[in-house]
């Protein structure tokens, strides 16, 4: 029995990285179907043969989960941002920090595209925000190292608008990781099937998960965050959230409002804090049953 981690589901069979690093195919055992429960990329698993199978026997309980694109235990989520061309969405950048930040999922930030356009606007709002920042135009080598230092150890995922330079990053962090997919490919069997679904891929010191649609998630049922836990996503509100003069203040219209000082003070990015009320305002009269 060993602990292996799924790299990929297709067409009902799983393929796990095992502790010696080999990639087996998989299929799950009965029990799990009625449990309503599947295993997802990304899932710590324990395996078994059973009568010329290997067959997973156990899912090890997940630190977090998201359902479009299925996988779990993410630990880092790298927001790619572009300077220009496209210009950011910050409301959907701050969005998507929030769902991870509620997820319990390490936020970082990578700036592309320096060489086009000022990045110090961008790295200045989420420098102040408390996220690592990283500007990765050419020329960045050292930013590219500092980056995939943050990376060593965990399953990361890549998000960020169409456009902005995800793959440009990745091949300029991992030049070798056209040779690396088409070898790991090769072992999942991509040719024998054709549906396109999350991939992790072993690029030695960390991994890499390839998740289509990643970034458009929606603050929905499944990602829902209560008005009540939005405050708690946005990790520059966190030192003067029991500063407010009333102790269910919102946030958005309340006189002593600390959070709001912070914003006028200079304190707190206008644009997070921008981005923290559209959120609210559509989270406001959400019940949590409603959602269930």
């Amino acid at each position: 029995m060993k602990n292996n981690i799924v790299l990929k589901s297709i067409g009902g069979f799983y393929y796990i990285k095992t502790e010696d690093g080999t990639v087996i195919e998989c299929k799950a055992k009965g029990k799990f179907r009625k449990l309503a429960l599947s295993p997802l990329a990304g899932d710590v698993v324990e395996t078994e043969y059973e009568q010329g199978t290997n067959v997973i026997t156990k899912i090890h309980p997940r630190k977090n989960q998201f359902v479009r694109p299925p996988f779990a235990n993410l630990d880092l989520l790298i927001m790619v941002i572009a300077t220009t061309e496209p210009s950011p969405n910050y409301f959907v950048i701050d969005k998507m920090c929030a769902i991870a930040q509620h997820k319990n999922v390490e936020v970082a930030i990578a700036i592309t595209k320096s060489d086009l356009s000022h990045s110090e606007e961008i790295k200045d709002i989420y420098t102040k925000s408390g996220y690592k920042v990283f500007v990765t135009g050419e020329g960045q080598t050292d930013q590219l190292e500092a980056l995939k230092e943050t990376m060593k150890g965990k399953i990361c995922a890549f998000a960020g608008n169409s456009g902005v330079g995800k793959s440009t990053l990745l091949n300029r962090l991992f030049p070798d990781l056209q040779l690396e997919t088409n070898a790991i490919s090769q072992k999942l069997g991509r040719g024998k099937h054709t549906t396109r679904q999350v991939e992790i891929f072993d690029m030695g010191d960390c991994m890499v998960a390839d998740t289509p649609g990643f970034s458009s998630i929606e603050l929905d049922r499944d990602n829902f965050i209560s008005k009540y836990d939005l405050p708690h996503s946005f990790v520059e509100f966190a030192p003067y959230l029991d500063q407010c003069r009333f102790a269910d203040c919102s946030h958005t219209s309340e006189i002593g409002c600390r959070i709001k000082q912070a914003v006028e003070e200079g304190e707190i990015s206008k644009s997070r804090y921008d981005s923290y009320a559209a959120m609210y305002d559509k989270q406001k009269n959400v019940k949590d049953w409603e959602i269930k």
